[in-house]
């Protein structure tokens, strides 16, 4: 029993709700972490491994999220146990099992996430209707489509570089995690002037020094190929997009993908969090010893969920991108001016956490 409750703390979960149906093949598990500042926003997320502890996570992270925005949710995650890439038509068959399932759970929307997208959200609505990150064609804003999450990256950059010794412009960016995250907070970065000198896919990692052209990488990954397919750079496997040398580092891809077994292999001046939980706190408590700025994914990464709660406020997109741009940029000014106070006696300034 002790162990079941091992990760609960003061905050939370307020539920968490293990959903099995054999029917529709279908393995979840909702947790809505807290509702103190209303209903949990959280995406769906569909991988083959992850533990009820990392779901958990994800959610405290949506948590603190949603509350650094200063949004009227609360935080909460599902994840599917499943193939991303599975048939279109049984990936449906699963989401409106999940839908159906949890029908009553009105403490918790949904959302788009790793793995499922606006189509998908559309099979929830049908269920159901509690839902944001629909397609344009329904009245939502498609999320991954329009690169909400990518746009709040690029602003929460801008910030942090007044902490910096070198500007956006000609700044060499690597990003890990080519999809609906990483490749819009290129597209976005490199329109201010940043260079994009690497990315990296779950099949391998493609560099060059002089620049990638961003488009053709969107171009491929659009057609289902990967960064390996770039017609130029050198390629390595997805792991070496850790120690190439770089101005900022982007993960955005999967949790705890920077531990204390190669945080040092780590060769850059700053590091935006575009994943959730990338980071390990043995890993972030190396970081900070080591003077490495970094900005934490409860800010970094905020541009979804402000645009999807924007939406469920029924804002258009124009003015979600409004909200992410003013939203993230508050935010991020009151954190660190916050750290600004607590300098090392060196005059380093720390991103991690107390």
């Amino acid at each position: 029993m002790d162990d079941m409750f091992r990760f609960a703390d003061e905050f939370g979960p307020f539920k968490i709700i293990h959903v099995y149906e054999p029917s529709a093949d279908l393995k979840a598990v909702l947790v809505v972490d807290n509702i103190a500042r209303g209903p949990a926003i959280g995406g769906v997320r569909m991988v083959t491994d992850v533990s009820t502890e990392e779901c958990f996570r994800l959610a405290r992270s949506m948590t603190l999220k949603n509350a650094a925005a200063d949004l009227p949710h609360g935080g909460g995650k599902v994840v599917i146990y499943g193939d991303p890439r599975m048939p279109q038509e049984k990936k449906s068959q699963m989401l409106r099992a999940l839908a159906s399932a949890l029908r009553y759970e009105e403490e918790y929307i949904f959302a788009p996430d790793m793995g499922t997208d606006e189509i998908c959200m559309a099979c929830i609505k049908d269920e159901i209707g509690r839902v944001v990150g629909l397609p344009c064609e329904v009245g939502g804003i498609p999320l991954d489509e329009v690169g909400a999450t990518g746009w709040g990256i690029a602003q929460a950059t801008e910030i942090v570089l007044q902490y910096c010794d070198f500007e956006l412009k000609d700044a060499r960016v690597v990003i890990q995690g080519f999809g609906a995250v990483g490749r819009h907070a290129a597209r976005f970065l490199t329109q201010r002037g940043a260079i994009l000198v690497g990315a990296a896919d779950s099949r391998g990692t493609v560099h060059d020094p002089d620049g990638l052209d961003v488009d053709t990488l969107i171009r491929l990954k659009k057609e289902g190929k990967s960064v390996l397919d770039y017609p130029g750079g050198k390629k390595f496997d997805s792991n070496a997009v850790i120690a190439i040398p770089y101005d900022i580092w982007i993960p955005a891809a999967r949790p705890d993908v920077i531990n204390e077994n190669n945080v040092h292999l780590l060769n850059t001046k700053l590091i935006i969090e575009g994943a959730n939980i990338p980071i390990t706190g043995k890993a972030e408590k190396t970081l900070y010893e080591a003077g490495i700025l970094y900005v934490p994914d409860f800010i970094a990464n905020a541009g979804g969920v402000i645009c999807a709660a924007a939406e469920y406020q029924g804002a258009t997109q124009c003015t979600a991108f409004g909200s992410i741009e003013e939203k993230v940029r508050k935010t991020q000014l009151r954190y660190w001016k916050l750290q600004k106070r607590k300098e090392s006696s060196q005059g380093k300034l720390h991103s991690s956490l107390p």
